[in-house]
């Protein structure tokens, strides 16, 4: 039977957990960036189920293949979809729904660079939830148990809002334009007017009409919700919209408490866990190094109790051939004194005296 999952999206409350293979991995992607857009792997939000599911469990295999199907086709096209262990003969726990999709203005190799950095981290912030999305700057995946593919959902995801601007008649002007222009965009858009910029996409498997829609919606929160902001951001379940003033975007701070901080959180987590997985191979030596110890430790013990039971029997031994030797000394003491007597009645015999008076 299917379970819905209801996914709790925050950036302040992040699940981790210690998988060594995605800590290496993760760490290497970081900081492996030559001839990689710096941005696209910036991290925005992530949402995990609480349902979890059991680690060899038929879930945990097609989810795997999932992420590996996930990263090989990135190299070929900028979004996906699958559908795994969905087959009547499949076992409904071990299903699997999810998709990723790069930004438009992504070359493949960078959005390929980009899915494979997400799919590192998913593991990571999402350790064996039955659900899960992550958002990074250039790129998104998401996976679920229940099929969510091609079904209308405008929830709010994650919004930052920077401070609020003074009364500027032509930025609203140019920023109403470019949101306009946004909210009738087909799948990836960029738009501009005089200082004022901006973008929006939809996820790949949605209709020009249901994309429309979602970034009406999207526009209509960016101004309810960041009201005057010099610049804002707004995702969706299914899409989102950007915009910002030129020079603002990147140096004014976020309304959103400690939004902007989960990136360098990740970092530092991912930091401290890759210390310990050293930690834990170090650990996992001198268990063995003390097993070896213990175990030679046994033996000797052993050797001592034989040695032991071999020298109590010596003793033993011992002692009863010094009993047996003064037994036999007084027996000799006994039969010498058996011979005298002997001798004394030969001699009273031999004079023809009493042997008492």
């Amino acid at each position: 039977m299917r379970r819905s999952l209801q996914l709790h999206y925050s950036t302040h409350d992040t699940i981790l957990a210690l998988r060594l293979s995605s800590v290496f991995f993760l760490f290497s992607s970081l900081l492996a960036s030559h001839g990689y857009p710096v941005k696209a792997h910036i991290f925005i939000y992530a949402g995990c189920s609480q349902e979890k599911y059991q680690p060899s469990s038929p879930f945990e295999a097609n989810l795997n293949s999932f992420l590996s199907s996930v990263v090989s086709s990135s190299s070929q096209v900028s979004y996906n979809s699958f559908s795994l262990g969905n087959g009547s003969s499949s076992p409904s726990e071990g299903t699997v729904y999810g998709l990723y999709q790069c930004r438009g203005d992504l070359k493949t190799i960078d959005c390929s660079k980009c899915i494979e950095s997400a799919v590192n981290q998913i593991s990571l912030v999402c350790p064996y939830s039955y659900g899960a999305s992550l958002q990074l700057e250039g790129c998104y995946v998401r996976y679920e148990h229940i099929d969510f593919l091609g079904k209308i959902d405008t929830s709010l995801r994650y919004k930052k809002c920077s401070r609020s601007v003074s009364n500027d008649v032509e930025f609203f002007r140019r920023r109403d334009d470019v949101l306009a222009d946004l909210q009738s965009s087909i799948g990836f858009r960029v738009s501009s007017s005089g200082l004022v910029e901006g973008f929006a996409q939809c996820i790949g498997d949605m209709s020009p009409t249901d994309c429309s829609s979602c970034l009406a919606d999207a526009v209509g929160k960016l101004k309810s919700l960041c009201g005057s902001a010099a610049a804002a951001d707004v995702f969706l379940a299914q899409c989102y919209a950007r915009y910002w003033a030129s020079g603002y975007y990147y140096s004014l701070s976020s309304d959103s408490s400690n939004e902007d901080q989960v990136g360098k959180t990740v970092a530092i987590i991912v930091g401290v866990l890759a210390g310990l997985a050293v930690l834990i191979v170090l650990l996992s030596f001198c268990r063995k190094a003390m097993g070896k110890i213990l175990l030679n430790y046994h033996l000797q013990l052993h050797k001592f109790r034989y040695h032991l039971q071999q020298l109590l029997s010596l003793n033993y031994a011992c002692r009863l051939i010094e009993e047996t030797e003064a037994s036999l000394r007084q027996r000799r003491s006994t039969l010498s004194l058996a011979t005298k007597l002997t001798k004394h009645f030969v001699i009273s015999d031999e004079v023809n005296e009493p042997l008492c008076h």
